[in-house]
């Protein structure tokens, strides 16, 4: 989640570990209000969804 603020990209790597952390049930319930957050951030247009698997490419 931090480094989704720091840089204002969604990678690849971290869309398959939040959508592996929401199936498994494994999180609390700040962890689950930090991704909805995410999650409206994405809508808003203010955090980008990128392909690539590293932010460090962008």
């Amino acid at each position: 989640m931090a480094s989704v603020a720091r840089n204002g990209y969604l990678t690849l790597a971290d869309r398959y570990g939040l959508m592996a952390a929401t199936l498994d049930d494994s999180l609390s319930e700040i962890e689950r209000s930090a991704t909805n957050r995410l999650l409206r951030a994405v809508v808003r247009g203010k955090v980008k969804l990128v392909d690539g698997i590293s932010a460090l490419y962008f």
